[in-house]
């Protein structure tokens, strides 16, 4: 790692190649949530998948802080980062066995990855950089988390779990002592955390398209000759949950992402190091997981159209409204302390849509969320108090 090329803190940057094809392998992972999701609608086992995503969050966010500390584009780092992908495939692959025989390798992968984005930092920065004391005392409580990981590999069912969510703690702990930091001790590059949390969100709402449309391809695959024509209700359900995935598109993109950018750049020092803390790493993680809840409840309506959405599927999309949408409008207010009226309004109907709708087709019902958040929508555009990032050039 001599002679790595460190940017000047104040230096922003785009992100690299290597970071997008270090993503692709979470399509992977994300694809493996949805698909246990989909197959196991149960309290329980949502719970499960909720302490999968956090641990995997937890993966992809500290690669994210290491690339924002040292350039991606220096080519031992690019190899850091090649290592790091090659590790999270194995990772994805465990995650349907995770709590049986997959349980180690899925560790594993976790205890490599993690082991990478703490040492991109601390090999790749200067030895004299006032960032690396800072790094050092938040390597120390994750090095005990992987610990923890290997230790409830040896626990079975929900011992596992209790130990596995344990693990979190540590980190948790980790994240909030270093936002207290002083103002030498994080480098935060606004650009570049707004473009890689953008892009892993764009990797999720990609699960949309691909759930949705993948086991209906698979069911009309199956019947081949035998189906006489494509029915109609397929091609309406395809076209509601991709017409759902460009709305949570919009409601992200349009100006969300901007603010945060715009934001996070106005403040200095140790308030910009928990800015990116609090707005990306931890509001973040509802919007992502938000998504992919979505995703396998979509799986479903195009499944079965015409048939009522079962009350776990129904619970299981307004869970994913709630977590997409809250976590923006809780990004939001904590960017600029100003509570989103439309969309928390916004956010009781459907949810209330959603839960109460139990005598509706899949079809009508996804499609009736689809006018209600384009309405939502609408009215926001028309009213944008809540946003103070620069207008977009014509």
């Amino acid at each position: 790692m001599r002679g790595v090329t460190v940017p000047d803190p104040g230096e922003d940057f785009t992100a690299d190649p290597v970071e997008l094809f270090f993503d692709l392998s979470y399509v992977f992972a994300f694809a493996q949530l949805v698909f246990f999701l989909a197959h196991h609608p149960t309290w329980a086992d949502a719970g499960r998948t909720v302490l999968l995503f956090s641990l995997i969050w937890l993966t992809w966010t500290q690669f994210t802080w290491s690339a924002n500390a040292v350039s991606g584009n220096a080519r031992p780092v690019r190899l850091w980062f090649l290592g790091a992908t090659i590790a999270a495939v194995p990772m994805g692959a465990s995650i349907s066995g995770a709590w049986g025989t997959g349980g180690l390798p899925f560790a594993l992968s976790q205890v490599v990855i993690l082991s990478m984005g703490l040492l991109t930092m601390l090999v790749g920065l200067p030895r004299d950089s006032a960032t690396r004391p800072a790094i050092i005392r938040y390597a120390i409580p994750n090095a005990v988390a992987m610990v923890v990981l290997l230790v409830g590999v040896a626990f079975e069912g929900s011992a596992r779990v209790t130990v596995w969510a344990l693990a979190l703690l540590p980190v948790a702990y980790a994240m909030f002592r270093a936002g207290e930091a002083d103002e030498a001790s994080w480098i935060v590059r606004p650009g570049h955390f707004a473009e890689r949390h953008g892009l892993i969100l764009i990797v999720a709402l990609g699960e949309v398209v691909v759930a949705s449309g993948l086991g209906v391809a698979d069911v009309l695959g199956e019947l081949g000759d035998e189906l006489e024509r494509i029915p109609t209700a397929s091609f309406a359900a395809l076209g509601t949950a991709a017409l759902l995935a460009a709305l949570l598109w919009f409601a992200y993109f349009d100006r969300a992402q901007a603010l945060f950018e715009h934001r996070a750049e106005e403040t200095d020092g140790a308030a910009r190091g928990r800015f990116a803390r609090d707005v990306w790493s931890l509001w973040h993680l509802p919007i992502v997981a938000g998504v992919i809840a979505t995703a396998a409840a979509l799986e479903e309506v195009t499944l079965h159209p015409t048939d009522a959405l079962p009350l776990p599927f129904r619970v299981m999309l307004a869970g994913g409204l709630v977590l997409f949408l809250g976590g923006t409008v809780g990004a939001i207010g904590r960017a600029v302390q100003v509570l989103v009226v439309e969309r928390t309004i916004g956010l009781a109907v459907l949810v209330a849509l959603v839960l109460l709708g139990s005598g509706l087709d899949g079809v009508v019902l996804a499609g009736l969320v689809d006018v209600v958040l384009l309405g939502l929508l609408a009215v926001e555009a028309r009213h944008p108090r809540h946003v103070h990032a620069p207008e977009p050039v014509a």
